[in-house]
């Protein structure tokens, strides 16, 4: 059985739904100028600069469901549907404009503690994403992103304004959303936009490098301003499995598997493994690792790990059969054994059992799991209804699913707000 206190709810992106883009003293941030269409994924990878925001795109961000100004009866509808805790994220430029500034937005802190007591007038417990996605324009303007260090000191001014303003309203903390995703999508993952002979592998690792500190120092910050304060890290998860048992593509997956668990690895064993640091020796990549980042990142390890799970993956060490899916920034090989849907996503509730069971089994720290769902092109009916059982039954399985890894495998999970 799960846990009396077990936190059921949902899950939403300050980019996703707050619109408002330019009210209440809000600046510009990467998830903005992101557009919609052919070039989004040029974009998202950092390949094409798009810095400010123009008229031959359109940016979904920008109005999104405006929750900005509906958030009252937003909240009132999850608690009436018996939320009990509710994801959502901090605009960092609703709290800093630029990024850089020494004082904070007084309109921007404002809206948040609104949110976070109407939260709390129906009994939902906030879970709070500090960046998710969402990096000031300024900052990759006249800094360049997370490849620059200052970075991690204008986060360390945001993890404090934000703990000590909401101490009371706020328990459960994530540093960074799917932090691994900095080296599929590394403009949305750190405002990392290349040149022409950039380095790319040295800029992304640096900037990886750059916020597992600043995430260790927002652990450190958050449990000297509150001791309950529970801090977690935050993971695109999904496991590989090999496409045969020839021992080369279990190495694949196996390294697969543990590119997205490096970061893990860091943020809750509090050092580089082994593994990682030779690859970076291979590749001739510094990070610009210092005496003090060793000992930050030993001392502030997470309080738990959260993580998204959408669908599994499939490996090939065989180029030849290495085709892979329509996908969404994550691809692989089609399972042969799975149905996908519409963008190339593979269905596999049991999946999910596995992953938490990899992430208990390699951490012994408990899970919460903060996305699941199913995209699809769903159709109105003439009375402007959603039939979708399909997205009922991947829920349903998928629930299924954890509550087995709770009761027969015995993992400890806090939550779920898919």
């Amino acid at each position: 059985m799960l846990d009396k206190n077990f936190l059921w709810g949902g899950a939403t992106a300050a980019n996703q739904c707050e619109g408002g883009y330019n009210e209440g003293g809000r600046g510009l941030a990467n998830v903005d100028v992101t557009p919609h269409g052919k070039d989004r994924y040029p974009v998202l990878a950092g390949k094409m600069k798009m810095l400010e925001l123009d008229n031959e795109h359109y940016y979904p961000a920008l109005k999104s469901i405006d929750m900005f100004h509906h958030f009252r009866e937003d909240i009132k509808l999850f608690g009436e549907m018996g939320f009990k805790t509710y994801r959502l994220s901090i605009g960092w430029t609703r709290i800093f404009p630029n990024g850089d500034e020494l004082e904070p937005n007084e309109e921007g802190l404002k809206f948040y503690e609104e949110l976070f007591k109407e939260c709390h007038k129906y009994g939902i417990e906030p879970l709070v994403t500090i960046t998710h996605f969402d990096c000031p324009i300024h900052l990759i303007k006249e800094y360049g992103g997370w490849r620059n260090r200052k970075l991690i000191e204008f986060y360390q001014r945001l993890v404090t304004v934000l703990f000590n303003r909401y101490k009371g309203l706020v328990k459960y903390w994530l540093t960074f959303n799917e932090i691994n995703m900095i080296l599929h999508a590394p403009f949305i993952g750190g405002g990392i936009v290349f040149e022409p002979g950039d380095n790319e592998a040295q800029i992304k690792f640096t900037a990886a490098h750059n916020q597992l500190v600043a995430s260790a120092f927002a652990t450190k910050i958050a449990h000297e301003i509150d001791p309950n304060n529970k801090v977690g890290c935050m993971l695109a998860a999904g496991n590989y499995y090999p496409y045969t048992c020839h021992p080369e593509d279990v190495f694949k997956a196996m390294n697969l598997d543990r590119e997205n668990y490096f970061f893990i690895d860091v943020q809750s064993r509090g050092e580089y493994p082994k593994y990682a640091l030779k690859q970076l020796e291979r590749e001739k990549i510094d990070v610009g690792m210092t005496t003090e980042d060793i000992k930050v990142l030993k001392e502030n390890t997470v309080d738990f790990i959260s993580f998204s799970y959408y669908s599994s993956r499939t490996a090939s060490a065989d180029p030849e059969i290495n085709k892979t899916t329509a996908g969404n920034i994550f691809a692989s090989i089609k399972n042969p054994y799975l149905k996908a849907s519409e963008w190339g996503w593979q269905i596999d509730p049991l999946g999910l059992r596995i992953t938490m069971n990899m992430l208990y089994d390699r951490y012994q720290k408990p899970l919460f799991i903060v996305e699941n769902g199913l995209g699809a092109k769903d159709t109105l009916t003439e009375n402007g209804e959603v039939i979708d059982d399909y997205r009922i039954d991947y829920l349903k399985a998928h629930i299924k699913s954890f509550m087995d890894a709770v009761e027969l495998d015995g993992i400890e999970l806090w939550g779920y707000t898919p």
